[in-house]
């Protein structure tokens, strides 16, 4: 009997007659017979591999063949736009079978959500935040809504567990889980990740049962299309791109929102139909913008990385990366993007605008072809969300024992490993401040957390992350977006000009109490600001960025004008040497090149500065030493800091970064000082870089 054989029979009936398959590919065949057996999986594949029916084929076929009541399947995603785009492919498997779907996020209303706690579907798409609202809502019976719970599907795993949603969702999930009274088969989906045994573990959380990993099929990147151009500048890369592939929908990445708009506007005004897609379009803006562009034919649109995953806006014909991304993974995942249709191949354009930027590209490159793709890591220490969920389990059980709590989350993976005197001390602090109130032994919001979470029925608890200070602008009746405060602040004339949604608007009136910004088209330049923190580079990228400078790699396809451009800054580098880390000292100071990373670099650079040395602010690549110094000096103290136990070493941690950080006000100072030391220190990089020789160079030759 063959995987497909075991399939209930309605299923197979409809993917054959309904659907017109005539196979199943690898990865949906081998994901049969473990998911049908109630195995935790992980299942990887690049963009559009199958991934979605892989997972719900066999899930609902245990729906069918164990006839499961509703609700017994979530499918969570981090996106609410790819919930969407889902919704419609999912409720036509379980219509086919007689069985509902039904949304539920922050853009559903509250009829809709009336209906799903009254009458429960047999699956329901939905994110981590509004299983949160679910958990604490005084509306629903959570009992009731979890009772027959079997199976959660995590699409698009690896971006959650790359950051503390990640924690927060698997914190969610031992609670449900205990609602439910069973262990819940987890099932993820994700791109090539360079550890999948390890975030199978990691999603598995507490879970017995056994899992394993699916992967039948890999993406070859050896017949791809890729390659590496040299443009100079944004305004120039509008001009290679409209000039290029006419009659072809292509896909523009940019790694910012306001880059995103600044090229959107470059292709507008060269005549190219252009569209715009990040996170701070309006969603009805952006729907528009998806839509358009998945019917047309000779197009561009310009997003950021919203649309690296599995987002459907229909067959493309190219993919452009203006500069270059900060992963492998991110490559493959746009890469992925095309090459679906037979006959076509896929492909990949970087065109980069800096030195730094196409030197990073070919980095990545050069990883891609050794087939290296990063390992997804989760934060180390999630004490915030520690903090986060015991506030949330006093609100979903109307008081939490003081102890009691533990039973719920104790044994979610980031807070077993989590220290008794940490967790004893948060929650020390939590009750001393007024966040928690004990009452003989029972905990409830205290005055402090009610005033600092309870705005808008507490939606300031649902979120992980700290919100940026947005202002939403509106032409008539229509939500374009939004764009940072500081965009107002940033002008001096007296009538702000934005640029949002790749367009040009006046505003005519600013309501700061309710932080809305009217706005009418305008055909002056506009320009909008959004703030962001850049992300520091594994160290792997900045040992390929070694490589590259050395010329000890061939990073695949470059451009007459990539070639050239990379040869004239190799002569820059013509110092450097791909077997060490090497301190320069030019006509511009002295400079200690270790290409470690910044979560390296920075608690170096701190160690430094406490042996006497005046370490400057430290880069991926290297720690600029201020001052003069004897280089004897320097050599001793870099052979005596070669000795030093990287344990012992840590990046300094400013008060903003604590500012920064959601919930920070429930912890310890120290606790959450010593938590993002850990986060932000990449000891084994450490490690990799004190072990190697270090060569002492002035201007270009060695002494």
């Amino acid at each position: 009997m063959s995987a497909f054989d075991r399939l209930h029979p309605a299923i197979q009936h409809h993917i054959v007659n309904t659907l017109g398959w005539s196979s199943l590919r690898p990865l949906q065949e081998a994901s049969i017979d473990p998911l049908l057996a109630g195995e935790h999986a992980m299942l990887l594949a690049p963009t559009a591999g199958g991934k979605t029916e892989a997972a719900f084929f066999p899930i609902l076929s245990r729906v069918l063949s164990e006839d499961w009541p509703a609700l017994s399947v979530l499918y969570v995603c981090p996106l609410r736009a790819l919930l969407n785009n889902l919704q419609i492919r999912l409720e036509r498997y379980c219509s086919l079978v007689g069985r509902r779907v039904a949304l539920w996020h922050g853009d559903v209303g509250a009829g809709a959500r009336r209906r799903i706690l009254s009458a429960p579907p047999d699956c329901l798409l939905t994110t981590p935040e509004s299983l949160e609202v679910m958990l604490i809502s005084r509306r629903s019976d959570k009992g009731h809504l979890f009772a027959n719970l079997r199976v959660v599907i995590v699409d698009e795993v690896h971006a959650f567990a790359g950051d503390d949603r990640g924690w927060h969702l698997l914190a969610v999930l031992e609670r449900i889980s205990r609602l439910a009274g069973r262990e819940i088969q987890r099932v993820g989906l994700s791109a090539t990740v360079g550890n999948p045994e390890a975030l199978l573990r990691w999603l598995a959380g507490s879970c017995e049962v056994p899992g394993r990993v699916i992967a039948p099929e890999t993406m070859s990147t050896a017949n791809a299309d890729v390659t590496v151009d040299y443009v100079g500048t944004l305004e120039n890369a509008a001009t290679v791109i409209s000039r290029l592939h006419s009659g072809e929908k292509r896909l523009a990445f940019c790694d910012s929102r306001s880059r995103v708009e600044e090229l959107a506007s470059g292709l507008r005004g060269r005549g190219i139909e252009t569209f715009v897609s990040h996170s701070s379009i309006g969603r009805d803006e952006r729907h528009r913008a998806e839509a358009a562009f998945a019917a047309g034919s000779n197009c561009v649109i310009v997003a950021t990385s919203t649309l690296e995953l599995g987002i459907d806006v229909g067959d493309l014909d190219r993919v452009i990366q203006i500069d270059a991304p900060r992963t492998v993974s991110s490559v493959l995942q746009r890469l992925g993007r095309t090459g679906r249709r037979p006959g076509t191949e896929r492909n990949f354009l970087f065109l980069a605008t800096s030195e730094d930027t196409l030197i990073r590209a070919a980095a990545l490159m050069l990883l891609m072809l050794e087939g290296y793709v990063e390992p997804v890591s989760p934060p180390a220490d999630p004490c915030h969300i520690l903090a986060q969920q015991i506030m949330a389990l006093a609100l979903q059980e109307n008081g939490i024992g003081k102890t009691t709590w533990r039973r719920w989350i104790e044994k979610m993976p980031g807070f077993a490993a989590m220290p008794e005197q940490t967790a004893s001390a948060i929650l020390a602090h939590m009750i001393r401040s007024e966040i928690l109130w004990d009452d003989s032994g029972i905990l409830w919001l205290g005055r402090q957390g009610e005033s600092s979470f309870g705005r808008q029925n507490f939606m300031e608890l649902f979120s992980v992350f700290t919100s940026e200070p947005l202002i939403a602008v509106r032409y008539g009746r229509v939500h374009l977006g939004q764009v940072d405060q500081a965009t107002f602040a940033m002008r001096h004339e007296e009538v702000p000009v934005l640029l949002l949604a790749g367009r040009s608007w006046v505003v005519t009136h600013i309501d700061w109490q309710d932080r809305i910004a009217y706005v009418e088209p305008s055909e002056a330049e506009g320009k909008s600001r959004w703030l962001g923190s850049g992300q520091p580079l594994h160290f792997a990228l900045c040992q390929a960025i070694r490589r590259i400078l050395t010329n000890k790699g061939r990073p695949g396809k470059l451009s007459r004008r990539a070639e050239e451009k990379l040869s004239e800054v190799r002569e820059g580098f013509g110092w450097l040497e791909s077997d060490g880390t090497t301190v320069l000292r030019d006509e511009t100071g002295i400079t200690w090149w270790t290409f470690g990373g910044l979560l390296a670099n920075a608690p170096i650079a701190a160690k430094l500065r406490s042996m006497g040395i005046d370490a400057g602010k430290a880069d991926n690549l290297f720690i600029p030493i201020t001052g003069e110094y004897d280089p004897k000096k320097i050599e001793d103290t870099i052979k005596e800091l070669a000795q030093t136990d990287p344990e012992q070493m840590a990046t300094p941690i400013e008060a903003k970064a604590l500012d920064d950080l959601k919930f920070s006000a429930c912890l310890p100072a120290d606790v959450a000082t010593a938590m993002l030391q850990r986060r932000l220190t990449d000891r084994a990089a450490i490690r990799a870089v004190l072990a190697e020789r270090v060569r002492f160079v002035t201007a270009a030759t060695e002494v």
